[in-house]
């Protein structure tokens, strides 16, 4: 009982903290918006005359995807927050395992990035994307595969530093990548073949190719079987998960 007390605790820290800071949820749908309606609007006019796509439509998942990256691993920084000020020292001598304070921070994390993943979703209804009840209940376990890989990627990266300006670089590098190298903004068939070899190992790229399976239906062709996919996700989360759990036994 003690153990799922503490998940619960550093599990509900990570949401109040969310829920207090009014700023991120603003930004959370403003951003989004400004992607969909200015830059789908304006590069729409012509990569969706190529590709045959409605380009608002085609560009919805990879806004999606693109809102649990940052949201995700940017989170992480809670992890060198609580080290700068001494929390993490209290929570390490507290009688609770290391796993269960990677799992606690991860369901925390995983939950602020799920809400505001639900929030870009529902602006589908706004920008004119076809919504449906079965869509939202098929998007939404998609959406929280792909989340707990990338908050694990952010825990792990935190766990090993502790300085604010070292982790806001790190993300940069590792955030920006990942995000124009998934197919979130262009089809990755469109590319040359010597180069979509880097998006095929991008985990993100499976994420928002499920995704748009889910959202464009038969319109979409995606890039393996929809079941393959889905492996390559969840294959990619467990190892996320077991190297997170190993990288916070070896915090400080």
């Amino acid at each position: 009982m003690s153990e799922l007390r503490g998940i619960y605790t550093l599990w509900k820290r990570e949401v109040l903290r969310l829920l207090r800071e009014k700023s991120r949820l603003v930004s959370s749908v403003v951003t989004p918006v400004l992607w969909l309606v200015i830059f789908g609007t304006g590069l729409g006019m012509s990569v969706g005359a190529k590709t045959g796509y409605n380009y608002q439509e085609f560009l919805y998942p990879g806004i999606i995807g693109q809102t649990l990256l940052f949201t995700a691993m940017f989170m992480g920084i809670s992890v060198i927050w609580d080290k700068q000020f001494g929390f993490m020292k209290e929570i390490l001598v507290a009688p609770v395992s290391r796993l269960s304070i990677f799992i606690g921070k991860m369901l925390g994390v995983g939950t602020n990035s799920m809400l505001q993943g639900i929030i870009v979703l529902a602006l589908g209804f706004f920008i004119g994307i076809p919504m449906s009840l079965s869509l939202i209940v098929e998007t939404l376990p998609v959406m929280l595969l792909v989340t707990v890989g990338l908050v694990c990627i952010g825990l792990i990266i935190a766990s090993v530093l502790n300085s604010l300006e070292n982790f806001g670089l790190i993300m940069t590098f590792v955030n920006m990548p990942m995000f124009f190298l998934s197919g979130a903004l262009f089809p990755v068939a469109t590319l040359p073949d010597w180069l979509k070899w880097v998006f095929y190992i991008n985990p993100l790229t499976y994420g928002v190719d499920a995704m748009r399976s889910v959202t464009m239906g038969s319109s979409w062709h995606t890039i393996l079987p929809m079941w393959q996919t889905l492996l390559i996700i969840v294959a990619f989360d467990v190892v996320a998960v077991l190297v997170g759990s190993y990288a916070f036994t070896r915090t400080k």
